[in-house]
């Protein structure tokens, strides 16, 4: 079964930006609604070349280290509302991307998209515990076929990566960098705003935020790298649900001291 993202919530009162009520217990978390994207486009993509280079666009996936292999794979012909035309769960398979890809060929067509399902490791921020851990978070990589969903792989990528939350990358409600944020935290002093400013403004939990977002990054801009080496990339796109400019905010965060 494909793996979609989170259902967002909607509250019933103004909070503040990054964080959300979670439904029945009235508790604060951290919004689930915006997420993250890599879009990459090849120079030669065809019918004829995309199980290859799904293959190579796998290869270059920082798997995480409690779970180093691929879950599933589905194939979804013609559009997203359609029933899947194949699943493979691989849990237990060991599947790399060798053996995703000989799946998906089975299944040639350049109506179709083929959705990898996988972890990565990332850092976290608990907001109610004030924690750090670097854990597993699901990472799911697409490829699209040209005819797929009326050719939108011209704006969805050849190759898409949804990386999951944005604020893995961009911090909560604008701390970091706020001048380059889209929606930096206003003045308010909701409670979870206020708690949170204090836990920054102690000594060290700001550099430490800091150098935790710039890791994750600095992971995602590696393996940015890495795809541009195994692929005839003709563009590539980093982009997010809640930022205008979603690499622009990221360079910011990287170039902040």
């Amino acid at each position: 079964m494909t793996i979609l993202p989170p259902e967002t919530h909607e509250s019933d009162v103004c909070e503040p930006q990054g964080f959300a009520r979670a439904p029945g217990n009235g508790r604060l978390v951290v919004s689930m609604a915006n997420q993250a994207y890599l879009k990459v486009w090849t120079r030669d993509f065809s019918e004829a070349t995309m199980i290859a280079e799904f293959a190579r666009f796998l290869t270059t996936a920082p798997l995480s280290e409690s779970h180093p292999a691929f879950e599933s794979l589905t194939v979804q012909a013609v559009d997203s509302t359609e029933p899947p035309s194949a699943e493979w769960d691989l849990n237990g398979a060991s599947a790399g991307p060798a053996q995703v890809a000989a799946l998906a060929a089975q299944n040639l067509n350049a109506d179709s998209a083929y959705i990898a399902n996988a972890m990565w490791d990332l850092w976290s921020f608990d907001l109610d515990t004030l924690q750090w851990q670097r854990k597993a978070e699901p990472l799911i990589l697409t490829c699209h076929g040209l005819q797929y969903e009326d050719g939108v792989a011209e704006t969805a990528g050849h190759f898409n990566a949804e990386l999951g939350f944005e604020h893995f990358f961009t911090g909560h409600g604008g701390i970091l960098a706020p001048g380059a944020a889209s929606n930096p935290f206003g003045g308010s002093e909701h409670p979870v705003e206020h708690t949170f400013r204090q836990w920054m403004s102690a000594s060290g939990n700001a550099k430490e935020y800091h150098a935790k977002t710039k890791e994750n990054i600095q992971q995602l801009m590696d393996w940015l790298d890495a795809v541009e080496r195994a692929l005839p990339v003709e563009r590539s796109e980093l982009w997010s649900e809640g930022e205008e400019n979603f690499e622009a905010r990221l360079d910011a965060i990287l170039g902040q001291r």
